[in-house]
């Protein structure tokens, strides 16, 4: 079993909270009796998330499409988050990082009149922006053989963008995927909901080609949830033709949440080749950097 939560304060007026796999960086600004109050609120309620999801994990691993039964205000929100995407198999642990975000973020506003804040869970990212403030977020475009990846730029939030959450997905993330994307960063009204999306976009990164090995999920972790569907083991060396068909291909899956109004935008990354599918004004400040590897 885990041992219990642990809070600290880091540089920069920002809070760590850690509890077993679950590791989150966030920053509040405002009145400093304001900005204390959503730290102690927070860190009250960070204490209880894990065994909340602990308790609830069975339900939580199943397909959204059976309809997972949960209570709590975590899992409800992994749930919701995952919902739209039935009957595409997709299980609320897509959303899991994301929602623990939003949780949290809640919790602090709830108890605080914040002008601007940001949970960041392990880089699925919770943001709050009151009238005229900004917020610059970097976007992650290689996890290749990194501890950290690497940033290809950054997108800069407005509160006219409604953008309330910003995810990033892909091989070598932290997660399994079917795709093979570097990374795929997704801005939504909420970090579960861009959690999800940028799990589905992820996915779709991908084409037929002998360069790309998958293993059964069950084979490299028999606790997943994704159990024995196939997953991205190994991408080997890929024409320039074919990294560009499989952003394409990522693309269209990021325009048609686009078109139902599930996200904002989509920011795709593939061995130095990037696409972006948003609207204008927010398809250029998505756009990253390429980065050669």
């Amino acid at each position: 079993m885990f041992a219990g939560a642990a809070v600290q304060s880091l540089s920069g007026d920002r809070l760590h909270l850690s509890h077993g796999p679950i590791d989150v960086v966030l920053r509040a600004w405002g009145a400093e009796g304001e900005v204390r109050r959503a730290h102690e609120a927070v860190a009250a309620r960070f204490k209880t998330v894990l065994a909340e999801l602990a308790g609830e994990l069975g339900e939580l691993r199943r397909p959204i499409a059976d309809e997972p039964r949960v209570e709590g205000p975590v899992a409800r929100r992994m749930v919701a988050a995952v919902r739209p995407f039935a009957p595409e198999f997709i299980t609320p642990m897509a959303a899991v990082a994301g929602s623990v975000a939003d949780e949290l973020l809640a919790a602090m506003l709830a108890a605080a009149a914040l002008e601007k804040a940001f949970v960041n869970d392990g880089g699925d990212i919770a943001i709050h922006l009151s009238p005229g403030e900004r917020l610059s977020v970097g976007i992650a475009g290689d996890f290749s053989g990194r501890a950290v990846p690497a940033l290809n730029g950054a997108v800069m939030l407005r509160p006219e963008d409604r953008i309330g959450g910003i995810a990033t997905s892909g091989f070598n993330g932290r997660s399994f995927t079917l795709g093979i994307a570097d990374s795929v960063t997704v801005v939504a009204a909420s970090a579960a909901a861009a959690d999800a999306a940028a799990t589905v976009v992820a996915n779709a990164v991908d084409l037929d080609s002998p360069a790309i090995e998958q293993r059964p999920a069950s084979a490299l972790d028999p606790d997943s949830d994704l159990g024995d569907r196939l997953v991205t083991s190994a991408v080997g060396p890929l024409t320039e033709a074919e990294i560009r068909q499989a952003l394409t291909n990522g693309r269209s899956s990021a325009e048609r949440l686009i078109a139902r109004g599930l996200i904002g935008g989509a920011a795709l990354m593939l061995r130095g080749q990037s696409l972006v599918a948003a609207a204008p004004a927010l398809a250029a400040r998505l756009a990253p950097q390429a980065r050669d590897r």
